[in-house]
């Protein structure tokens, strides 16, 4: 398995960029604005509060909004109950997906308004694009979602990175870690698309690949789409451990807001991938003592043991 192109270190949260994300951006650039102008006590007061140091800082941060894409390469941070919108995170749906809902959600009104008029006025069959505009909407929300997770405590076992129905499960020969076993899960439209950590461990290296958007089921789509692999090693045992974010054909924004030297826990949030997608997760396979999932079972992020491991020895 060759790299698939020469990695890059995330310059942003969403390194791919996108629309959605320019118009949160301005519209951020106008809100720190309208800030500084009408509530400059509020600036005051949070850039007392802001916690950490970032040198020769290029990130305009007053509160940990503004943190939001760039948290990864940032050293400035909040502490929650310094953070007046902290309850965002508790609302059920991923925080990175607010623009995306939001924008459909006003062409959706936009639009359904319009046809809404034009079924009152003209004819009935007008009902048609306002129920197909509803269930877009309904999909849309429905994909954001974010719900809790109840996390298996058997220290031996590797949860699921993410949702979906797993699609390979086979040892492969990786450049860099040998001899690995590889698990593929596919997520479609329908399932939750928030990643999240398959084991406790330390971050020992991000690194996004700019490629191609094949469909996330294609074979290839391992090498040649663009990914972002975030290398983890168990303190314990010191095994190591790869978690990979597809982009497929539908999905081209890839979210992760790591950084090396984070300690994690199984199960914690680690990013999500927007709309359909892959996420694998590879391990050396002599570190492996029990496979739990076949191809075809429908895994849950987190919550869903995927195979245990040897800690106790070392991660042999």
């Amino acid at each position: 398995m060759p790299l698939p192109t020469t990695p890059k270190k995330p310059a942003s949260v969403q390194p791919g960029g996108g629309t959605c994300m320019a118009i949160e951006l301005c519209w951020s650039r106008f809100r720190k604005w309208w800030l500084r102008k009408l509530c400059p006590g509020y600036v005051q007061t949070m850039q007392a509060k802001r916690q950490g140091d970032c040198p020769n800082c290029t990130h305009d941060v007053i509160d940990a909004r503004d943190l939001k894409y760039t948290r990864n390469v940032c050293g400035f941070w909040f502490r929650p109950e310094d953070d007046p919108y902290v309850y965002r995170n508790r609302l059920g749906f991923a925080r990175h997906g607010f623009a995306e809902m939001t924008l459909f959600t006003l062409a959706f009104l936009i639009l359904g308004g319009v046809c809404i008029a034009a079924a009152l006025e003209w004819h009935w069959l007008f009902w048609i694009p306002v129920a197909a505009l509803a269930l877009v909407e309904l999909e849309i929300v429905a994909f954001f979602r974010d719900p809790e997770r109840s996390i298996p405590a058997d220290p031996d076992a590797l949860v699921s990175p993410a949702d979906g129905t797993v699609t390979n499960v086979e040892e492969v020969d990786d450049p860099e870690m040998g001899k690995v076993l590889r698990i593929s899960i596919f997520l479609s439209v329908f399932n939750v698309h928030v990643n999240r950590c398959p084991f406790d461990g330390t971050v020992t290296d991000v690194r996004y690949f700019p490629g191609a958007f094949l469909d996330a089921r294609n074979p290839d789509s391992a090498v040649r789409n663009e990914q972002l692999w975030i290398d983890l090693i168990e303190p314990k045992s010191t095994c190591p451990m790869r978690v990979k974010q597809i982009s497929g054909a539908i999905a081209r924004r890839i979210v992760c807001w790591l950084k090396v030297g984070d300690v994690l826990k199984k199960g914690e949030r680690i990013g999500m991938i927007k709309l359909g997608s892959r996420t694998d997760l590879l391990i050396p396979r002599d570190a492996v003592c029990e496979i739990c999932v076949k191809i075809g079972d429908k895994v849950s992020g987190g919550a869903t043991i995927l195979l245990k491991v040897h800690t106790s020895t070392g991660g042999r």
